[in-house]
């Protein structure tokens, strides 16, 4: 199967695939099944409402029937991902796409699976040390410096000057979440280090918790009432910042940048509450994984050009997309017209005469 017949015909010119070519393989009989294991619902939506939609539609295109795969969801459990993996493996996956909840559980079931012939691939995060036969994500580096240049510009469109700026991080064991901030900070570090901005906060959520971000930046806001950005690392942890800034009026006079052009997120955005986000083609990063493991399954080994990603341990041949990033100024010329999202869900009845107002419809 060659690797471009499940990647999506990309209404975004920008929206690439890094370093890949085209591969030739031959026929042979496939074996085994194929397990996505999901990590949870709270760290992002995307997983439940995005992913597994796009790779059930994947497999089925490709011709695969329910026996011939699953998709499971950990619920934020590293051990019930560790089981889950057990399972497919015992009940007779040949192939594993993991989203691991860290690395050191992660680093277990690949080292699990490659005890048992079993190939794994690296989905979205990375597994430091772990023995994936691949890695398909998003040039996570580059995704923070969209963030990082987008809370810039909204800061000087709003003629802030000398900005206060927070910084709220992802989970401390997502390897992302170590790459978003490499690149914020790389856009961010040389302001503080001018003295044309201050980072009065830094911390990291743990989990990507939802709840926990509420309370962390509820702490940072009480202790520095005068805050003029936050670098919230994705969408979920930007509505958290959003809701407290809510409770004081602030919404809206504080921007707020995001990751994952979520609906919430792109609502946010059309609200006037939170100055961008970065869309990532999870369908096109889904069909690209699907692709893999497909060829994997059917004991065929990928020859596309990959780009190299050391894990810690050694190179994985990896596939990397482009992020994009995503203000008030281009939802409609990109995940309206991507597919990503609809009108429907991005504009309900209370931000009608906002969408209107933007050309959204």
């Amino acid at each position: 199967m060659k690797f471009a017949k499940l990647l999506p015909a990309l209404a975004l010119s920008g929206l690439i695939l890094m370093a890949c070519g085209t591969t030739t393989t031959t026929t042979t009989t496939a074996k085994g099944k194929i397990t996505v294991l999901l990590p949870d619902s709270q760290s992002s939506s995307r997983w439940e409402t995005d992913d597994r939609k796009f790779f059930d539609a994947a497999f089925k295109a490709a011709g695969l029937s329910s026996s011939d795969y699953s998709i499971v969801n950990a619920g934020g459990s590293a051990t019930t991902q560790q089981t889950q993996a057990d399972a497919a493996i015992t009940n007779g996956s040949t192939v594993l796409l993991l989203v691991n909840l860290d690395s050191g559980s992660g680093a277990t079931i690949e080292a699990n699976a490659a005890a048992k012939g079993v190939k794994t691939i690296d989905y979205d995060r990375l597994t430091l040390n772990g023995k994936a036969n691949y890695y398909v994500s998003f040039d996570n580096v580059s995704v923070g410096k969209l963030q990082g240049q987008g809370l810039v510009k909204c800061l000087t469109t709003m003629n802030v000057s000398k900005p206060k700026i927070v910084e709220l991080n992802g989970s401390p064991t997502d390897n992302n979440a170590t790459l978003f901030k490499q690149g914020y900070d790389s856009i961010l570090q040389p302001l503080y280090d001018a003295g044309t901005y201050s980072k009065v906060a830094d911390q990291s959520v743990p989990a990507w918790d939802n709840q926990q971000a509420l309370t962390i930046f509820e702490q940072i806001i009480t202790a520095h009432a005068s805050i003029d950005g936050v670098l919230a690392a994705n969408d979920g942890l930007g509505n958290a910042v959003i809701s407290a800034l809510k409770t004081r009026q602030l919404n809206g006079k504080i921007p707020v940048t995001g990751q994952d052009a979520t609906a919430q997120g792109v609502q946010n955005i059309i609200a006037g509450d939170q100055c961008m986000t970065v869309y990532k083609a999870i369908k096109a990063e889904a069909n690209a994984a699907a692709s893999l493991a497909l060829e994997l399954r059917n004991g065929t080994a990928p020859t596309e050009t990959m780009s190299k990603v050391n894990n810690g341990t050694t190179d994985v041949n990896s596939v990397l997309l482009v992020p994009v990033s995503v203000t008030k100024d281009n939802i409609m010329a990109t995940v309206i017209a991507d597919g990503f999202r609809t009108v429907a869900e991005i504009c309900p009845a209370s931000l009608a005469d906002k969408c209107t107002a933007l050309g959204i419809k």
